[in-house]
């Protein structure tokens, strides 16, 4: 998994374009996106509550809320009609994002996140989420890779974030814009060729694939179905021990393996 797993799942905000013939102020479409999303539970909606707060604005209350998981949310902030979500999800209910589309593409070359703001039916605005690596996750993937592992990344993002977050990471192979259900699905597939699949997750979204997987290996800063549906809990944010786990795994199946000789460091 890419959020959360890889970065840290604490995204911040810091782009937002406004469409040059939208009248209304950055604050006021910030303030009817945190209001939107101010009960989510996803970081990038998460993300925006926090811009907001920063900004000081005052939030408003929000009806007929829905969230399309993997794609959105949508409701009503004060009489008025406001989705948030991807670029893919608002073009699939025939919102014109012309006017936005070539700036969410740049944000998506840079790794951000972009989200279209939709009002009254119209997009207004691109607000861009971006997420730090955490700073093992280089490391940890290039270990996986030195013990003849297959590294895959799993990600709801688009395709342009993940390639960028892949190619800092140095991970070869990944899908992007799955679904939650999809990441069993993309498991499934692998364990169907023959593989021996390990999953590494920490979101709920992520609790049927750790299920599923031959080993679910959960972080213990996630959420609690995620460790319950793992077979092995990492105590540490740090992505290192999923190495050890494998390499301990290793030496207790060969308990006397070949001595080597070590140059002190």
């Amino acid at each position: 998994d890419k959020t959360g797993t890889l970065t840290s799942g604490k995204p911040e905000v810091p782009d937002i374009f406004v469409d040059t013939e939208c009248r209304d102020s950055v604050d006021s479409l910030l303030t009817l996106a945190a209001s939107l999303e101010k009960g989510s539970e996803h970081p990038l909606g998460q993300a925006i509550v926090r811009e907001a707060g920063r900004r000081k604005l005052k939030l408003d209350a929000v009806s007929e809320f829905k969230a399309l998981p993997g794609f959105g949310v949508s409701g009503k902030v004060k009489g008025r009609d406001i989705a948030l979500g991807k670029v893919k999800f608002m073009q699939e209910e025939g919102t014109d994002v012309s006017p936005l589309l070539e700036r969410a593409e740049d944000l998506s070359r840079q790794g951000k996140t972009p989200m279209i703001l939709r009002v009254d039916g119209k997009a207004l605005a691109v607000i861009a989420a971006a997420d730090t690596l955490k700073p093992h996750a280089k490391e940890a993937v290039a270990r996986l890779q030195r013990l003849g592992l297959e590294v895959v990344m799993l990600t709801g993002d688009n395709a342009e974030t993940a390639q960028a977050v892949a190619e800092e990471l140095g991970i070869r192979k990944f899908q992007a814009e799955v679904l939650p259900g999809g990441k069993t699905e993309e498991i499934e597939k692998l364990m169907a060729q023959g593989r021996f699949v390990a999953m590494v997750g920490d979101g709920i979204n992520d609790a049927p694939a750790l299920a599923r997987a031959n080993i679910g290996i959960a972080l213990c800063t996630g959420s609690d179905i995620a460790m319950e549906a793992g077979d092995i809990t990492l105590m540490t944010r740090n992505l290192n021990a999923v190495v050890s786990a494998i390499e301990l795994s290793r030496m207790t199946l060969n308990p006397f393996p070949e001595p080597t000789l070590k140059t002190p460091q």
